[in-house]
C-alpha cells in the first residue's frame, strides 16, 4: 500500500537535513539532495514497518500545511 508523507529538507553548511513531521523522530541527513531524499524515504519505510496498521493510518492522515513568507533581515 502507498502512503503520502510530508518531508522537510533544510540545507546547511554540512549538507542536507530532512525530517517527516508526521513521524516523530524520523529524520536523516546527507551530503547531497539526492542522498538525503533517498535516505529519508528509507527512514520512513523503516519507521512504518514498526507501526501497526491503525497507527500508520493515524500518523499519515494528519494534515500538514506549508507556506512561505517574506521577512526583512
Amino acid at each position: 500500500m502507498f502512503y503520502k508523507a510530508s518531508i522537510v529538507i533544510e540545507k546547511d553548511k554540512q549538507g542536507y537535513y530532512a525530517y517527516c513531521p508526521e513521524l516523530e523522530g524520523c529524520q536523516t541527513q546527507g551530503d547531497t539532495l539526492d542522498e538525503v531524499i533517498s535516505s529519508i524515504k528509507e527512514a520512513i519505510d523503516l519507521y512504518l514497518e514498526t507501526l501497526p496498521y491503525n497507527e500508520k493510518i493515524s500518523c499519515l492522515s494528519r494534515e500538514i500545511l506549508t507556506t512561505s513568507v517574506s521577512v526583512e533581515a
